[in-house]
């Protein structure tokens, strides 16, 4: 079997369901791991689902997916638009990357408009909510195929 792909949420990912659900929808982090699961799952892959709050953490993980991972679908919520640390983390991963988010970021406040992730990613996938993970967890099984 091939390798898993990599899902990795950022900050405050873990509040979803309960914080801004007007913004974010009402879906729990556990619900949208589910999803992941089984889109991965129609798909014939695997993935490894992960959260953290904390930078290092995040940069942890995708530094291991460097090694163990097919491609990795990211939220990186607050750090996309703070973090050069995590950029410089994904322009050393040799495997596909999806920026994921569940709101339009374009549509929002313009300090949202921008993230360092979008630098390194192969695509972004926004505005569907919870599909949006869906989605890119899709469309990073088709660019593994393609890598």
């Amino acid at each position: 079997m091939s390798k898993p792909i990599y899902v990795l949420s950022g900050p405050n990912l873990n509040l979803l369901g309960v914080r801004e659900p007007e913004i974010y929808g009402y879906e729990t982090l556990d619900d949208v791991r589910k999803l992941c699961e089984a889109r991965a799952s129609a798909l014939g892959r695997e993935i490894v689902f992960r959260q953290s709050n904390h930078e290092g953490v995040l940069i942890d993980w995708i530094q291991e997916a460097r090694e163990k991972a097919s491609a990795l679908v990211i939220n990186p919520a607050g750090y996309g638009h703070t973090s050069v640390a995590i950029l410089d983390a994904l322009k050393a991963v040799n495997v596909p990357i999806v920026e994921c988010h569940l709101s339009n970021p374009a549509a929002r406040e313009t300090f949202r408009r921008k993230t360092y992730v979008s630098l390194a990613a192969n695509g972004l996938v926004s505005g569907f909510g919870a599909a949006s993970y869906e989605l890119a967890v899709e469309a990073a099984a088709g660019l593994s195929r393609q890598a």
